[in-house]
């Protein structure tokens, strides 16, 4: 219930907001036929966003390697640096407000996120029996 919660309250105030972010990344993105694995990604990274609470970011090592570390590095000089700078601002105004700060922190980890999104993958927090060391998680 707890969860359900935050994600509405982040929904209102900051989770519509930054996947649109992410959608107008990955449109732009699909344009070209190069683009269109970024935009997939966008638009993955676009649902966690708009309900991140009981679900988690952790490392995927089977998409890790030179093409993760490649893509990470067009992504970040395309679109990561600004989406991540969002969910920065996002964060500071979250934190703003006792009741903001367990978003505001989950959008700071985000950003983390939004920098370097390949190698990573999205999962449900109910679904996991346990977490790796190295996972970053969004919400409790």
């Amino acid at each position: 219930m707890f969860k359900m919660i935050l994600n509405l309250i982040w929904l209102i105030f900051a989770g519509v907001e930054l996947a649109l972010g992410y959608v107008l990344g990955g449109v732009i993105m699909m344009i070209t036929i190069v683009g269109i694995p970024f935009g997939i990604q966008a638009f993955k990274l676009a649902g966690f966003t708009l309900w991140p609470f009981g679900r988690a970011v952790i490392p995927a090592p089977d998409r890790s390697g030179v093409v993760s570390g490649l893509g990470n590095i067009l992504w970040l000089v395309l679109v990561g640096w600004w989406l991540a700078a969002a969910h920065f601002i996002f964060g500071i105004m979250l934190c703003l407000t006792i009741i903001g700060i367990p978003m505001g922190i989950a959008s700071f980890k985000m950003s983390g996120l939004a920098l370097v999104p390949f190698g990573k993958t999205i999962v449900d927090r109910s679904t996991l029996s346990q977490l790796p060391d190295d996972a970053h998680t969004v919400g409790s």
